[in-house]
This record gives C-alpha cells, sequence and structure tokens, in this order.
C-alpha cells in the first residue's frame, strides 16, 4: 500500500470525458416582464393610428413612449384623453438633438481653443450622429408630450418629429385646453408654430427678441465672457469650509 494519495479530479475541474458545460452569456437579455395594462393600451394605439404610429417603446411596470406621426399628432391626443383615459395633461415641450460639440457653438469654440486648433477653421454644424433614445426618431427636432390617466395610474409620452427648416405642428388645445402655455414655451425658446394656436406670442422674452434660446445652436454671450464652467464657479459643498479651517497646518518648515 502506497502512503502517496491518489490525486482524483475534482467536479470543478473538465476533463476530455465530460467537458465544461459553456457559461451563460453575460450579455443576453432576460426575459421582457409582462404588462398587460400598458401592452393593451399600446395595442389599442395601434388600432386607432394604424400607420400613424411610427415607433414605441414600453418599459414594463414603469412607462410607455409612443412616436407618432407628425399628422397624427392631434388625433394621438384626441385617442389618449377620449378612448385611453388619459384626461390629465402633464407637459409638452421640445427637445433639439443636435449632437455636441457641434451644437454648443460658444462651448464648441472654447474646445477647440482648449485644443490649440484655431477656432475659425472650422464651423462644421453636421447633426451625423444624432442619438434619438427611446422610441426613435429622424429629425433634429421633436416635440413630446406626456398624459397621464389617473384612474389606471399609467401615462404616456408621445413624441413626433418635426421639419427641421420650419417646425410645425397642429395645436393640442382643442384636446387638452392646458397645452396653450407650454406651446408658447416651445414656439419661443424652440421656434416650433403650432397650427390653430389662438395666441402664439413670447412668454418671457421681449417681442422683438431675436432668436431662440433653447436651440443647441443658439449663441451664448455669457460661455463667450467666461468659458464654462468658469474655475470661479466651483463651490464647495457645505461642509467642507468648516472641513478646511479645523485641518491642522502643514509643517512650513
Amino acid at each position: 500500500m502506497s502512503d502517496t494519495p491518489t490525486e482524483e479530479p475534482t467536479a470543478a475541474e473538465p476533463t476530455d470525458a465530460a467537458p465544461a458545460a459553456e457559461a451563460p452569456a453575460e450579455d443576453a437579455a432576460p426575459p421582457a416582464e409582462p404588462d398587460p395594462l400598458r401592452e393593451g393600451v399600446l395595442e389599442r394605439l395601434a388600432a386607432e393610428l394604424g400607420d400613424g404610429l411610427l415607433e414605441s417603446h414600453l418599459s414594463p411596470g414603469d412607462d410607455l413612449w409612443v412616436r407618432v406621426a407628425l399628422s397624427s399628432w392631434r388625433e394621438a391626443a384626441a385617442v389618449a384623453k377620449h378612448d385611453l383615459g388619459c384626461t390629465y395633461f402633464d407637459f409638452l415641450s421640445a427637445i433639439d438633438w443636435l449632437p455636441s460639440p457641434f451644437g454648443r457653438d460658444m462651448d464648441s469654440q472654447e474646445d477647440l481653443v482648449t485644443a490649440g486648433a484655431d477656432p475659425t477653421a472650422t464651423g462644421s454644424t453636421d447633426p451625423a450622429g444624432i442619438e434619438w433614445g427611446v422610441a426613435g426618431g429622424t429629425s433634429r427636432f421633436q416635440l413630446l408630450a406626456r398624459v397621464e390617466s389617473p384612474t389606471e395610474g399609467y401615462g404616456i409620452t408621445f413624441k413626433a418629429d418635426l421639419d427641421d427648416a420650419a417646425p410645425t405642428a397642429d395645436t393640442w388645445i382643442p384636446v387638452y385646453a392646458g397645452a396653450d402655455w407650454h406651446e408658447r414655451e416651445a414656439f419661443e425658446m424652440y421656434g416650433i408654430s403650432f397650427v390653430g394656436h389662438p395666441n402664439l406670442r413670447k412668454l418671457y422674452l421681449p417681442g422683438d427678441f431675436e432668436g431662440h434660446p433653447l436651440r443647441k445652436d443658439f449663441p451664448l454671450l455669457a460661455r463667450r465672457v467666461k468659458p464654462w464652467p468658469g474655475i470661479v464657479d466651483v463651490e464647495p459643498m457645505p461642509g467642507e469650509d468648516a472641513a478646511a479651517e479645523d485641518a491642522p497646518a502643514e509643517d512650513a518648515s
């Protein structure tokens, strides 16, 4: 009998006779969770809007985004309110998807200066590389609005692609009166016109103000005077001042 212990393969060690099983792919997407409520809403929207429903994104148990054709923008509001019970109008606004740094204008000039380049050598505003987020998109400007059903406890965010050269959409006021103020703001800040709006005039700025301040390529004078983020803007967090005063002084010897 030998004193030398016999080595035996452990269960964790693969052998020629029994190859190790393949590990599951780490990036495999988990199966989608059911959400009968929002799935039903999406089906009804698809039935009512037909080809007017372009794309959707459903987050189970959380939210629903729907992108509709511009020609179906007002019809989508009517279906949401009268057929789906979304009687609460939350907000209406817009997005300028022009990507940074091309859309930051003054900031991009500062980027070029920092990198040692001649800021006058390029004036590119090429919008290539736009990423539209959930429910997709095809244009620089998108309109979006959110409505909710107080009784069913869900909401829908609608999106619509706008003509970049002349962004225009039908007003939602006949369906949701609360859209009045929001459409005026989108008109003022993004330059979006709303067909049928009875009082489309500025909210915040003088009547003769030129330009639309929330467009990405709107020139910001403050950025030219003091590049962002100006170091003087960096303020200590609450408590940091006291901590610095209480810290022992360094030995100067």
